[in-house]
Order: C-alpha cells, then sequence, then structure tokens
C-alpha cells in the first residue's frame, strides 16, 4: 500500500522503509497485489541498495532462509537435463522466483547418487539467504539450462 511500511528481504539484511510510490506502466497506484509488476519508490533506499531476487512484502509476512528440505524431479537426458548421476556437494544454482542462488545440495542417508529422471528428497543450503515459505517452487539450473524442478517442503534455517 502507497505509504505503508514495508520490508525488502532476501540477499542482503532485512531492511525496513516505506513504499512512497507506486506505478505500474507510468501510472501511479494506491496499492499493488502479490504478482504485479510494478515500479516501487522506497523511502531512504538507493537503486544500488536493491537486488534482483529481493522480495518487497509486508512486514513480518515472509522471512530469509539458506537451508531446506526439498521433493525434486531431476530432468532426464530426453528432456534436456543431466546427461551423468550427481552426488553429495553438487552446487547447482536454484532458481527462485527472479534469481539464481548457488546451492550445496545434502542426499538423504543411503542414498550415493541421483540419476537423471529420478525423484528424490535432498536438503540444499544456498550461499545468500532469499524470501522463501514452505511449498515455494524452484528450479534446479546448471550452465544456465534446467536440470531440475522442486518444491521446498520444510524449512531448517
Amino acid at each position: 500500500k502507497k505509504m505503508g511500511e514495508v520490508e525488502l528481504v532476501g540477499i542482503r539484511p532485512t531492511a525496513k522503509t516505506v513504499a512512497t510510490d507506486i506505478e505500474m506502466f507510468r501510472k501511479l497506484l494506491d496499492e499493488a497485489r502479490a504478482g504485479d509488476n510494478v515500479g516501487v519508490l522506497l523511502r531512504g533506499l538507493k537503486k544500488e541498495e536493491v537486488e534482483r531476487g529481493q522480495v518487497i512484502a509486508k512486514p513480518g509476512s515472509i522471512t530469509p532462509h539458506k537451508k531446506f528440505k526439498a521433493e525434486v524431479y531431476v530432468l532426464s537426458k530426453e528432456e534436456g537435463g543431466r546427461h551423468t548421476p550427481f552426488f553429495t556437494n553438487y552446487r547447482p544454482q536454484f532458481y527462485f522466483r527472479t534469481t539464481d542462488v548457488t546451492g550445496t545440495v545434502k542426499l538423504a542417508e543411503g542414498v550415493e547418487m541421483v540419476m537423471p529422471g529420478d525423484n528424490i528428497s535432498i536438503e540444499v543450503e544456498l550461499i545468500t539467504p532469499i524470501a522463501m515459505e514452505k511449498t515455494i517452487r524452484f528450479a534446479i539450473r546448471e550452465g544456465g539450462k534446467t536440470v531440475g524442478a522442486g518444491r521446498v517442503g520444510e524449512i531448517l534455517d
């Protein structure tokens, strides 16, 4: 809401500020909804203090996290995925909303490797925190191409 308090969440430490103006297609608005593509003027923040992948949210409504458990599907070679298996400590990019963040994969106890085409539960630790909630979807990417898709099942940290 215009003149409402908001938080800028993820990637950098959470910052509290006020949305002084909201615009869409060069028209000023009184409010924006989740998913709207808008420009927002944030009081006291410079353009370089805001990064792609951060989320503007109502204070306290979403928090940044680095560690989570997820259910993932690894694309097969035929679907354009990897040609070879991966193991614990695999470090692909995890694409949440609009940004890629590197993360380290930890496989479940007793699981040695993941083959292309597998559905599997993994644990991930991202290098920077991302605004996330349970059930948010993400893509797994490597060298700019999608190699898997997943959903956050449990937030660990």
